[in-house]
């Protein structure tokens, strides 16, 4: 699990105006760009490593996560960039694939407009949530992932937990860095993002 923490890179996402506005993650795979469009778009592929959805799955239609966020699917321009609505019109999801060869790097960006965000704090809402999307897709891109396996169930063993643990300490340290919240925002954003990912440790 350290080395999938390792290998996610992790900023704030920033408008014109030098305001935090979402998270950026970034992994790169041992996978072709066509094989991770698949995994991230093909319902049958995604309910294994994330989670079941629903909807009219194309460009200017709709989708719903079971038990999650729903939104419009913006943009659909296999197998580069995908767009969409995420919880609410102004929550956007992009997804940017850039190939190299038989690799992939997967680009996450979510933003959300500067009025709702308290300050860098709150990346510790998102950006552990995410974290464990790109390990549930490296997982499954590898192999490790059984035909039978809930990913939900899957997300709240010890093991994942411990993952979204240190996830949650990356961001945290992202987050200091950028000197863009309070102490006491942080604070209260980190007692948030462990009561989410972490419930079990305490």
């Amino acid at each position: 699990m350290a080395d999938h923490l390792k290998a996610i890179g992790r900023e704030l996402s920033k408008d014109d105006g030098q305001q935090v506005v979402g998270v950026l993650l970034r992994r790169t795979y041992e996978a072709t760009a066509e094989d991770v469009w698949e995994a991230i778009t093909d319902p049958d592929r995604l309910r294994r490593w994330f989670m079941p959805i629903s909807g009219d799955l194309r460009e200017g239609g709709n989708f719903q996560l079971e038990g999650n966020a729903g939104g419009e699917i913006l943009t659909c321009a296999p197998p580069k960039l995908l767009k969409v609505t995420f919880g609410g019109e102004t929550s956007i999801v992009h997804v940017r694939l850039t190939p190299e060869g038989d690799r992939t790097t997967v680009e996450l960006e979510h933003t959300v407009p500067p009025e709702m965000v308290a300050g860098g704090a709150g990346a510790l809402y998102v950006g552990p949530g995410w974290d464990g999307g790109l390990l549930g897709l490296a997982l499954f891109l590898s192999g490790q992932v059984e035909e039978d396996v809930d990913p939900v169930a899957m997300a709240a063993t010890g093991e994942a937990q411990e993952f979204s643990l240190g996830s949650i300490d990356l961001w945290t340290a992202v987050v200091g860095a950028e000197g863009t919240s309070t102490p006491e925002a942080l604070a209260e954003a980190v007692g948030v993002a462990k009561g989410q990912f972490t419930p079990d440790l305490g």
